[in-house]
């Protein structure tokens, strides 16, 4: 199963955690852990070239691990682009996980 944790400040999208394969099916050919992956691969890509956002990224293949972090002074221009971009990534990911809530767990926190 993997698991994905969305943090939330307010209404600001501020980190996503990813961990784990889905067990959909075999490892290097699970289509659902694949299409998850490049969703979150695409909107980190995107945080980083497209808003030249600056945003962190963690990542360990082995470990089944992708984590993007938000920095907290970003112009207003950037964070707009950036939280476009996110909202774009969790539109992709509920839509995984309404299809496939047996292999993925969604979690979203508000931090203040």
């Amino acid at each position: 199963m993997t698991n994905i944790q969305v943090f939330k400040k307010g209404d600001n999208y501020t980190r996503i955690i990813c961990e784990g394969h889905t067990g959909y099916g075999v490892e290097g050919e699970d289509i659902v852990c694949s299409a998850l992956s490049s969703i979150v691969q695409t909107a980190a890509l995107g945080m980083l070239t497209v808003a030249c956002a600056g945003v962190e990224i963690v990542r360990d293949d082995k470990a089944a691990y992708l984590e993007i972090i938000v920095p907290e002074n970003l112009s207003p221009d950037t964070a707009h682009d950036v939280q476009v971009i996110f909202a774009t990534m969790m539109c992709g990911i509920g839509d995984l996980y309404s299809e496939y809530s047996d292999f993925i767990e969604l979690e979203v926190n508000n931090v203040y």
